[in-house]
């Protein structure tokens, strides 16, 4: 099964990847105008969850969209800000891509996603 990376990089998105919420803060400053979408998991090290990573994105970046994946827990009421969506793991890549086309507008997919489901 390929890892959620090798998934995005495949359908056609530059991915940054961090250890946890706090790099990933620092990494979107950096980047937050070429950045479309945040693919996170709820848990991660740091001061941060995958929850909170996501209400900090959708207040300080909210043109980005949001993914927050789990295998061990759902979101409960408020855990997620409104424009996030939510993948329950184990998903494969069918899955990851179909929500993805589900979720951003065309003229945000890149052009391997858009032809991909």
């Amino acid at each position: 099964m390929m890892g959620t990376t090798s998934i995005l990089e495949e359908a056609g998105f530059r991915v940054h990847e961090s250890f946890d919420g706090d790099e990933a803060v620092t990494l979107l400053t950096e980047h937050w105008e070429s950045t479309v979408l945040l693919f996170s998991d709820v848990d991660m090290p740091g001061s941060m969850n995958g929850f909170a990573l996501a209400r900090y994105v959708a207040e300080h970046w909210p043109l980005i969209d949001i993914v927050i994946a789990s295998g061990h827990m759902l979101p409960a009421a408020g855990d997620m800000p409104e424009k996030a969506t939510f993948l329950t793991k184990p998903f494969n890549e069918r899955m990851v891509l179909s929500h993805l086309n589900e979720i951003l507008p065309d003229d945000r997919k890149p052009e391997p996603l858009r032809n991909a489901v």
